[in-house]
């Protein structure tokens, strides 16, 4: 049985304002991507890494991968439109060269932070229920708008999960739920998590951890170099 990580980076970085995808921008010297690639190229349990990539940057992330020693990225498709669009064009070449067992992790290429802790117990959780999705509990108090200025419904935060990535199916499960959303017509799923809710499935959560952060803005970006300052002094 394989384990492979299915890596998107197929956004454009529209909200973090800069001339490139954000997954490919240099932080100290090193792509975003280069870092999150390193996590599961150096996890013992990880066999294979694929990608699904914007269009024009294939060659750009093979290159990176020579430079940083990438040695098990076996695959780069192109992204599509949506987040849904670029995770099936990934699954359904995977189907081409790996068994319906074997477990697909989908990951954000622009979280760089995840730990190989996060990654087996990701791994972990999918091999005993099918599925697993990392989350971590939600700490802030939690209030329901529906205009976007004012709230009059608090939520239970003990019953809420933030979820992150990676998120974890059997392959032939996980192409399932693609085709079935192409013929319900659902094209533009949040995240894998959503879909297969969306779907009526069960989805089971794997431990996150708080530093497995998501570079969306400027800010996020700072809060990524902070965390690799800290590690240099660690």
């Amino acid at each position: 049985m394989s384990n492979i990580a299915l890596l998107t980076a197929g956004g454009s970085g529209i909200r973090m304002h800069k001339a490139i995808p954000k997954q490919f921008l240099e932080i100290y010297g090193k792509p975003v991507i280069a870092y999150t690639l390193k996590a599961f190229q150096d996890h013992p349990e990880i066999d294979a890494i694929a990608v699904v990539c914007i269009d024009g940057w294939q060659e750009k992330l093979w290159e990176y991968a020579k430079e940083y020693g990438i040695t098990k990225l076996s695959y780069v498709m192109t992204g599509g439109s949506t987040g849904q669009e670029s995770i099936r064009n990934g699954v359904y070449e995977l189907e081409k060269h790996y068994e319906s067992e074997d477990l697909v992790l989908v990951h954000d290429s622009i979280r760089p932070m995840v730990s190989a802790a996060v990654i087996s117990a990701c791994i972990e959780t999918a091999l005993k229920y099918g599925n697993a999705i990392t989350a971590i509990p939600c700490q802030e108090a939690m209030l329901r708008t529906d205009d976007g200025i004012s709230s009059f419904t608090s939520v239970p935060r003990d019953s809420l999960k933030r979820t992150q990535t990676p998120q974890a199916f059997k392959l032939g499960q996980f192409a399932a739920m693609h085709r079935k959303a192409e013929e319900l017509g659902i094209n533009n799923s949040v995240a894998s998590c959503t879909l297969a809710i969306e779907l009526g499935k069960t989805v089971y959560f794997s431990q996150g951890s708080e530093k497995n952060i998501k570079l969306t803005t400027a800010e996020d970006l700072g809060l990524f170099k902070a965390f690799l300052r800290a590690g240099e002094e660690d």
